[in-house]
């Protein structure tokens, strides 16, 4: 998993509540279990239209906004099935991080495994980074991990609360896989003397 420490980029605003996993990657989409090549299916209802043309009324489908690697978004994301193709198809598309008010527990929990960082924030807080992400390709917001803020291109700062050990996983590109090899020096070690005291097993 790619390292999370800070990131410089495009925001685009999504200010709809209550987008649900549905709505990030239709169930059409989820017929495969790899994690690239979703990014077709990415808010294909919204980014499409009936005859598979771009939507230009959408907000990723705008120049502006096509190489967007933050969302801000509105109340409630990532509510509806935990469906672990959402992020997927998030990271394949280039989003990297998802600012908002309030997030679905699972969709939340899914994105730290995947190398996305959900941030959490007031709705006073969204509203001014919402504002900043209106302005267009030329305004681009800082998300920095390590000091747990979010710089917008007028220089104001909003601060943001994370848990730490997620943070330390994002910040080392853990996932669950790489948690687990962290501990292989113990993991051999007790192998060894299971192997040892119970040559049976």
């Amino acid at each position: 998993m790619d390292k999370f420490t800070k990131l410089t980029g495009v925001a685009a605003p999504l200010p709809i509540v209550n987008i649900d996993t549905d709505m990030i990657i239709p169930k059409d989409y989820l017929k495969t279990i790899k994690r690239t090549g979703l990014r077709a299916g990415l808010f294909a209802e919204m980014r499409l239209n009936e005859d598979g043309t771009e939507n230009p009324d959408f907000v990723l489908n705008k120049p502006a906004y096509r190489n967007a690697q933050i969302l801000v978004a509105g109340d409630n994301f990532g509510c509806g099935s935990s469906r672990e193709h959402a992020p997927w198809a998030l990271l394949d598309f280039g989003i990297r991080c998802v600012i908002s008010t309030s997030f679905a527990d699972i969709f939340y929990n899914n994105c730290f495994k995947n190398g996305i960082l959900p941030i959490t924030v007031s709705p006073e807080d969204l509203d001014k980074l919402m504002d900043d992400a209106s302005r267009g390709a030329n305004a681009t917001l800082t998300v920095d991990l390590e000091e747990q803020e979010i710089r917008g291109p007028d220089g104001g700062t909003v601060k943001f609360s994370i848990d730490e050990f997620r943070r330390h996983c994002l910040l080392n590109g853990l996932d669950d896989i790489g948690l687990t090899m962290e501990k292989a020096p113990s993991i051999d070690v007790f192998e060894k003397q299971l192997a040892e005291s119970r040559p049976w097993a």
